[in-house]
């Protein structure tokens, strides 16, 4: 056999013939490139005034200053009416205030501690010197202590040694009472006055007897 016969009769042989092509597969859509947006740019010092200055408009007189308001005024200074006694027991507390102190109706006296006792008799008796005076009558209280304090500081700057204060006996005053004697006695211990002071004693009847007191100051630089 010179070769494979096929058989003379195939009924289905032609089958193949009149089955369809397959369509080819449509191509798939090239996919679109996604577009990212551009990243937020930062804002410059110049966006962030142009935001914080939105709907402002310049001042009509831009040269006219503007003036600060006045300071507010300061506490007004504590007052009670036994301001003097504290602040004396105050100092005398911290030790601003070594003064010893004695007193009858009739005299006042006081010395630093630790001042020669014959210094003191010799005041007592005026053998020192008076070598200006400051005479309180007609003074109020708060007048007189700012008074007395101008004028020891500046009898001490001009080198005076000895001084007198003329307060009066208080036979004008309410109850007849030496408001300003006990005062005195009270400004001088204290160490706003006692950095002037050296000792102090009731003058004797020619330079005002109970109604004056002779002022020993301290020398400067001491």
């Amino acid at each position: 056999m010179t070769g494979k016969r096929k058989p003379f009769h195939n009924p289905f042989g032609k089958l193949k013939e009149l089955r369809p092509e397959p369509e080819a597969a449509p191509p798939a859509p090239a996919s679109e490139p996604v577009v990212r947006a551009p990243p937020a740019r930062e804002p410059t010092d110049e966006d962030l005034w142009a935001q914080a200055t939105a709907g402002t408009r310049p001042v009509a007189e831009r040269d006219k200053l503007v003036s600060r308001p006045p300071p507010r005024p300061g506490p007004a200074e504590f007052w009670h009416p036994d301001l003097d006694a504290l602040r004396e027991l105050e100092s005398l507390v911290s030790g601003e205030g070594p003064f010893d102190i004695s007193n009858s109706d009739e005299f006042i006296e006081g010395s630093v501690s630790g001042l020669d006792p014959q210094v003191v008799r010799r005041l007592r008796r005026g053998e020192f010197s008076v070598q200006g005076h400051l005479d309180l009558h007609g003074m109020s209280r708060g007048e007189a202590r700012s008074a007395v304090d101008t004028f020891l500081r500046e009898a001490r700057q001009k080198g005076k040694r000895c001084v007198l204060l003329v307060h009066g006996r208080g036979l004008h005053s309410r109850d007849q009472v030496p408001v300003l004697k006990d005062a005195l006695k009270n400004w001088l211990a204290t160490a706003r006055f006692g950095r002037h002071v050296l000792a102090f004693a009731t003058a004797r009847p020619p330079d005002g007897g109970a109604g004056a007191v002779y002022v020993l100051l301290r020398r400067l630089g001491r």
